[in-house]
């Protein structure tokens, strides 16, 4: 059972989870990580909202497109209002989804305004591989996050698929990796907290 992330008392934010796996089906890594996340975050008074990649109907990235698609509007909208934000990603050809970048594009959209792009948002990173090479896809992310000017907490969740389930069945995640997770979150809190105090 997680344990309550100690920033609980600096609760009510808003955060993000954005999931960039682009399986739909509920079982799929990204989904229970999702979950678990969801969970922590909720029990620690935080309102949470989600953009998965692979029900987010994000069409490819147009720059000169003159009115951009409701569904990604409304993505750009869950990136903005968020005080935190968790990205979560398979390896894909030692990187992140290329859904997952695309929905990164999009961002370019609030390139004009006061506070563009990621501006204040303090971010944390999940990436899991089926071999131990999951930290390519966390530096994947962190240069990206940056260059959006997200503040990006040191502390990230690089995982081994294979090592990442306590059963066969694939039911229940390993205690060992819940209490990264959980790890995490905290440090996450700590830094908008931090963040907030000297901004």
């Amino acid at each position: 059972m997680a344990h309550t992330p100690k920033f609980c008392k600096f609760g009510g934010m808003n955060v993000l989870l954005f999931n960039g796996c682009s399986d739909t089906r509920p079982e799929t890594t990204g989904r229970k990580l999702s979950a678990y996340l969801h969970n922590l975050l909720t029990e620690a008074g935080h309102t949470v909202s989600q953009v998965n990649v692979s029900d987010a109907h994000i069409p490819f990235f147009e720059l000169r497109q003159p009115s951009p698609p409701a569904e990604v509007e409304a993505m750009v909208d869950a990136f903005t209002r968020s005080d935190l934000q968790i990205w979560l990603t398979p390896l894909y050809h030692g990187g992140m989804t290329g859904a997952m970048k695309n929905c990164l594009d999009w961002l370019e959209l609030t390139s004009r305004r006061e506070k563009p792009y990621l501006t204040d948002k303090v971010v944390g990173l999940v990436c899991w591989a089926d071999g131990g090479q999951a930290m390519q896809g966390i530096n994947a992310m962190d240069a990206v996050a940056k260059a959006l000017r997200a503040w990006v907490i040191p502390y990230t969740v690089p995982l081994v698929k294979g090592q990442l389930y306590a059963d066969a069945h694939r039911h229940e995640l390993a205690v060992e990796h819940t209490r990264k997770l959980d790890r995490l979150v905290t440090l996450l809190g700590n830094a908008a907290q931090a963040f907030a105090i000297h901004s």
